[in-house]
């Protein structure tokens, strides 16, 4: 269904050991000492800190939206989203409106039920509108009696974005009466206010995000919020959003006005994803799973492509009672099986033994699919919700797709037959890939000759195995004695390589450093590059930890990002964090990362003593043991993962800014920037 003009809203109006036999009677135990006062070293009842109301969320935000960062930001319009959708699901509400105004106020409205505004009975003098907007872990979707499925289940949705806000504002159309009360950082400013009759029903939520928690300059985007609203119109067809932006906060094709209803759901989802995409089936295989007075329903979209999407290999977005779930889940997993046993058991009707080699992944790595479970108690991974735990999703998709999927191939058996060829192809491509890689990994060490001198890992196989790229051959002396020499190469590098976001294509092609390291890694860049053939399953950059050391990191995350991004994406490339200190009191050794985490241990761990304090100039001066311990050892160490966020225009205007040619961009960088660096920067 296409997007159609606005129309008229609806909202117009321990025990001591035992002595030895003859052993000397031990003399009486000393005395206790007082205990210090409170103050510097003190620690008594006054230094207890309670936290009431909201004051938890504004002093950890992160702990319950994951940060302050714009994605967080735009958590809080999804928290809000969220509440409107739950009543439309629950067929309550038919319309949902999303307004963001040129002051960066976002409004949200729904034609449902309103939220109660009666006195709340474990809280006497507060409205259960005032509960619900202060209280944390309150809400109408615990027992089950309000909503049979819904997004937000831990009771801190909306109470967690009052806390978070400079401003909000709720009305509430509810018993033939509007109410509104006005909050500030959490709470409230005044008390609920009885305005007049109306006929109306339903709940306005305003909010303007804190700048004191986000930012001065932090602002919602208006491309994020429609794509975010858009989405939520897909999964529930019953449902019509209505949005709204001020022109002037506009700066790309997002529309100022528009209508979002799509009857057809996630099949209208796909259908746009595919417009321009020749599919291996002329249909996609689509369908919804619902059984009467079972809360439990699926929702799917899959069409499989050999390119075009615009990703790589295909896509897979999954949700739970409208909710994203980025990272996956049990539900994903039904997904997979269920389609990867569908096309084994055809493949068994019609004869064909190659199936035989199938993986999900052949199935699905190249497939563009949706799918949208509703469930009663889903249990997520974390509050910002972006994985599905519930095992119980996986059974309930694996048994809604699997007759579906059966009928659907024995339908239309040419169309099953090309996309059965289709996924053995992929397999047998895996398989080729494989042993290409296992015979140029035996004659790799032959054919290398690096000046820094790889030193390759023993194992013909590139799972499990990782490459450390370091700073010089004193640092590589170090590693290559700290490594185990089964998984982990080790290539030294001379010193800074070439900054390539400023380099020529031909200075860039004639860089030795550099094409010695993709030698290494058995790669060739840009639209040339194939994860498939990289000789390494991550790709580890160990620098010094100091400055010199972060910027040799820099740019070497720039290189991989502009010649191979893929390999980021994939989730491949990973920063080493070895130790800045070695602290050591008696027999008692930690090593402490940086200033920060050196204070802390000299607070916590070393408290009241003088510990020896060792700073490593490099990893050069480390012992490999010490090395080995800190940095290398799996079991052990900490590794950093370089990610890109979903968005990367930003990702590619800050590269630009710091790494690029332009010295002014830098400047203006410092200029906006510089009262954010600590005092005590090592320069």
């Amino acid at each position: 269904m296409a997007e159609t003009p606005p129309q008229a809203s609806l909202f117009d109006d321990p025990q001591p050991a035992p002595r030895p036999a003859g052993a000397a009677e031990p003399p009486p135990p000393a005395a206790p000492s007082p205990p210090p006062a409170s103050g510097k070293g003190g620690y008594s009842a006054k230094d207890i800190e309670v936290l009431e109301g909201l004051e938890p969320v504004r002093m950890r935000p992160g702990m319950y939206i994951g940060g302050t960062d714009e994605r967080a930001l735009h958590h809080l319009f999804a928290e809000v989203l969220d509440n409107a959708m739950d009543e439309a699901v629950a067929g309550h509400a038919r319309l949902i409106e999303v307004r963001l105004d040129a002051d960066g106020a976002l409004t949200v409205r729904d034609d449902g039920r309103g939220i109660p505004v009666d006195p709340h009975p474990k809280h006497p003098g507060k409205s259960a509108l005032e509960v619900i907007m202060t209280v944390l872990h309150s809400g109408g979707k615990f027992s089950g009696k309000a909503y049979e499925t819904s997004g937000g289940l831990h009771g801190v949705g909306v109470s967690v974005v009052n806390a978070l806000s400079e401003h909000l504002e709720v009305t509430a159309f509810k018993d033939g009466f509007e109410w509104r009360q006005t909050f500030s950082r959490g709470k409230p400013v005044g008390g609920l206010e009885k305005l007049g009759a109306t006929r109306k029903h339903g709940t306005v939520i305003t909010f303007r995000p804190d700048p004191v928690i986000f930012g001065d300059s932090a602002a919602f985007r208006p491309a994020r919020l429609y794509r975010m609203a858009r989405s939520k119109a897909y999964l529930f067809g019953g449902v019509e959003i209505r949005w709204a932006c001020d022109p002037a906060l506009i700066h790309d094709q997002t529309p100022a006005e528009a209508v979002l209803r799509f009857p057809n759901g996630l099949a209208d989802f796909l259908a746009e994803r595919v417009r321009d995409v020749e599919t291996v089936t002329p249909e996609p295989f689509t369908g919804r799973f619902e059984r009467k007075g079972d809360p439990g329903k699926v929702e799917w979209a899959v069409a499989w492509t050999g390119a075009g999407f615009g990703e790589a290999d295909g896509f897979l977005q999954s949700y739970c009672n409208t909710v994203p779930t980025p990272e996956g889940g049990t539900h994903e997993a039904g997904f997979r099986a269920a389609l990867t046993r569908g096309l084994k058991a055809y493949a068994e009707l019609v004869g064909e033994k190659r199936a035989g080699l199938l993986t999900a992944e052949d199935v699905v790595a190249q497939a563009g699919g949706l799918v949208s479970v509703f469930i009663a108690n889903p249990e997520f991974q974390g509050q910002t919700k972006e994985r599905l735990s519930s095992a119980e999703a996986q059974k309930l998709v694996e048994t809604a797709l699997r007759d579906p999927f059966d009928h659907w191939l024995a339908a239309q058996p040419k169309s099953a037959r090309a996309l059965l060829d289709f996924v053995i192809q992929r397999a047998e491509e895996r398989l080729k890939r494989r042993r290409e890689k296992e015979v140029s990994r035996a004659s790799a060490t032959r054919k290398l000759r690096l000046p820094g001198k790889l030193a390759d890992c023993s194992s013909q196989a590139s799972d499990g195995s990782e490459i450390f790229i370091v700073e010089g051959d004193s640092a590589g002396g170090s590693a290559k004695q700290a490594r185990d020499r089964r998984t982990q190469a080790i290539l030294p590098l001379r010193g800074k390589i070439l900054n390539v976001a400023s380099a020529t294509t031909d200075k860039l092609g004639q860089n030795r450093e550099l094409s010695d390291l993709m030698l290494a890694l058995g790669v060739q860049g840009g639209s040339r590059f194939r994860e498939e053939d990289l000789r390494y399953e991550r790709v580890v950059i160990m620098t010094d930890a100091d400055v010199d050391g972060a910027h040799i990191a820099s740019l070497l995350i720039t290189f991989f990002y502009r010649t191979m991004p893929q390999l980021i994406r994939a989730g491949r490339l990973y920063l080493a964090l070895p130790p800045l200190y070695r602290m050591s009191h008696g027999a008692k050794v930690i090593y402490a990362r940086d200033d920060a985490h050196r204070e802390t241990l000299l607070a916590t761990e070393f408290k009241g003593k003088k510990p020896e304090v060792g700073r490593f100039k490099g990893l050069g001066e480390m012992m490999p043991a010490q090395l080995r311990e800190t940095t290398m050892d799996p079991a052990r160490r900490i590794l950093a993962r370089v990610t890109l966020p979903a968005s990367e225009d930003e990702v590619a205007e800050l590269v630009e800014a710091l790494m690029g040619r332009k010295p002014e961009l830098r400047f203006r960088f410092i200029q906006e920037n510089a009262e954010f660096a600590a005092a005590d920067l090592d320069l």
